[in-house]
């Protein structure tokens, strides 16, 4: 499911202040890039039996090198994912995720977007 409207869609920063505030506020990069993306990842874990629920932010570089570290990344729209073992996580809007964890992604991705525009005051 997209997380609309977040702000972090038109946001353009670089790699190192991103991989910086994503750590900070437990979005993994771990081995999810390549030369011209990142992939940011969030764990939520769920009472459900072998479900677990994944905030996904993703961008792209737009200048530099990823491997390098010198990268700008214009960020896309954040996704919220919900993972079945062994099979894989899904994002498809047909996907049932429950008000309460939205609202959860959401205040999640607002606290950093509001990180993300003091660096770049």
């Amino acid at each position: 499911m997209k997380l609309e409207n977040t702000g972090l869609e038109d946001v353009k920063i670089d790699l190192k202040p991103l991989d910086h505030v994503t750590a900070k506020h437990a979005f993994i990069r771990a081995g999810q890039w390549d030369y011209e993306r990142v992939t940011y990842d969030y764990r939520m874990d769920s009472d459900e039996k072998n479900i677990t629920y994944y905030i996904r932010v993703q961008g792209y570089a737009i200048e530099g090198d990823v491997d390098r570290g010198n990268a700008v990344i214009q960020l896309m729209t954040p996704l919220l994912g919900k993972h079945y073992y062994p099979h894989g996580v899904e994002y498809g809007e047909e996907e049932n995720f429950p008000n309460d964890l939205v609202e959860r992604a959401k205040n999640l991705i607002s606290k950093l977007k509001t990180e993300i525009d003091q660096l770049k005051q």
